[in-house]
Parts: C-alpha cells; sequence; structure tokens
C-alpha cells in the first residue's frame, strides 16, 4: 500500500476496518447506473490560475463537480462556479461539505480512516501532534473512500513514483478519467506569471510541496499535459474565455 508506512499491527488496523465499516452507509453511495447520456465531470483544482478566468459557468454546467482540500466556492463563483458533486479530502484539508456532496476521504495514512470514524459519529479527534478539524458538516450517507489499492495503481502507472505520493489533484484527475465519458480540467499547474499558489490566496510563492517534493508537481503536469495533447481531457489554462 502506497501510504505513509503503517502506523499499527495488522490486528488493530482490522478492528480499525471493521468498526468504520460498521459506521459507513450500508450501500453503495457511487452511481451505478448508467443514463444515456455522456457523463461530463470537471475536474477543479486550486490554481491561482482560476483567478479572472470566468469558467464558473462552463464548470456549473457539467454533471459532476470534483474539488478538493480547502476550495473555496464564495466570492469566486464567476471563476470557479458554486456546483459540487464531489469533494476529494484528507484530515489536514478537511472543511464543511455542502448537503448532497459526496465526501471522497483519500487515506494518506491509518489514522486518516479513524479520524473518518470520528466524523461519521459527530465527534473530535486528537491526533498526538495535532487537532484535526473535526466534526465536519458532511452528508454520512454520500461518503467515498479512495481504495488504497487504486491509489498504489495512480503511483505505480501514473505518477511512476515520482515524489512521495500523488498528490490530492492528481488522484482526482484519474479517478474522473474512470467514471466520466467527458473530462474538463480547471486549475491545475501554475499561473500565468509562472507561480503556483491557490485562487484564494495573496501568497504568490511557490506551494509547500514545491519545495518538500512530496509531490512532483512538474512530473504530474507533464502528464496531465501530455492526457490534452492526446485528446483525453479538455484543459484549461486560466485564459478567460479559451482552453
Amino acid at each position: 500500500m502506497v501510504l505513509k508506512g503503517l502506523q499499527s499491527r495488522r490486528p488493530r488496523m482490522r478492528m480499525m476496518y471493521s468498526r468504520l465499516f460498521e459506521t459507513m452507509p450500508k450501500f453503495n453511495s457511487v452511481e451505478n447506473s448508467r443514463s444515456c447520456h455522456c457523463r461530463r465531470c470537471a475536474i477543479v483544482g486550486n490554481s491561482g490560475n482560476l483567478k479572472g478566468s470566468s469558467y464558473g459557468q462552463l464548470i456549473d454546467s457539467q454533471d459532476y463537480v470534483i474539488r478538493m482540500n480547502r476550495a473555496v466556492t464564495k466570492g469566486y463563483e464567476l471563476d470557479v462556479g458554486k456546483k459540487t458533486t464531489h469533494h476529494f479530502m484528507y484530515p489536514e484539508s478537511a472543511k464543511d461539505l455542502g448537503a448532497n456532496v459526496h465526501l471522497v476521504l483519500v487515506p494518506f495514512k491509518p489514522l486518516d480512516l479513524l479520524w473518518l470514524e470520528n466524523v461519521l459519529l459527530n465527534r473530535n479527534f486528537l491526533l498526538m501532534f495535532r487537532k484535526l478539524k473535526g466534526p465536519i458538516t458532511a452528508d454520512r450517507d454520500k461518503v467515498i473512500i479512495f481504495h488504497p489499492v487504486f491509489f498504489k495503481y495512480v503511483h505505480d502507472k501514473w505518477t511512476e513514483h515520482y515524489g512521495k505520493y500523488p498528490s490530492t489533484g492528481m488522484l482526482a484527475l484519474i479517478f474522473g478519467l474512470h467514471i466520466c465519458d467527458q473530462l474538463s480540467v480547471f486549475g491545475y499547474g501554475w499561473d500565468r506569471q509562472g507561480n503556483w499558489h491557490h485562487y484564494w490566496e495573496n501568497n504568490r510563492l511557490g506551494g509547500a510541496f514545491r519545495v518538500t517534493g512530496v509531490h512532483n508537481a512538474t512530473f504530474e503536469m507533464n502528464v496531465i499535459t501530455r492526457l490534452a495533447e492526446i485528446g483525453k481531457i479538455q484543459l484549461y489554462r486560466g485564459r478567460p474565455g479559451t482552453p
């Protein structure tokens, strides 16, 4: 498993999984039925290149809109839209979600599953080294866990072990490739000045992951660009009105 090392012995892990799945909804929260029409999706990253893009209406027109981490929509609707159907997060990037939004947990480490159990039970969770956000507002009947096997598949086949593990944005994009017929990608990469930052921040410096090397942003962006070149995705780079 591409998780940041097992943090407990296997019997304890099995107990954790058992408790978690007892708490989870008893039905599949992913829509399995396929309608006749093409499933159109927007994957919305958090790049500063979304600022001034006026992509909001185009994003909201998609069937699925997938966002991630601490993405902010209020006050930025013109550029990023306001619709969300799936929201990818891990405990350190958690935020409250609106009604009818699927919470997609990306478990980077086993303790993330314990955090989710506490969220579903509306309890606070004090981690050894920091207090995480919780409980959060979320629909417990619309919870999805990103499977560690699929995580490993992305790390092995798509990011090829560049970086310690794939970014949340990369995991969300590959998820979209597997469930969508038409995939439009927004808010990835640098802005027009070459800076890496979130669209809701004034900070123009590179994100922390660019310094630590946890994710290889350059390699991931090369993969995404290649997907656009061969027509697998439509990549929007922040230029108003044009891909």
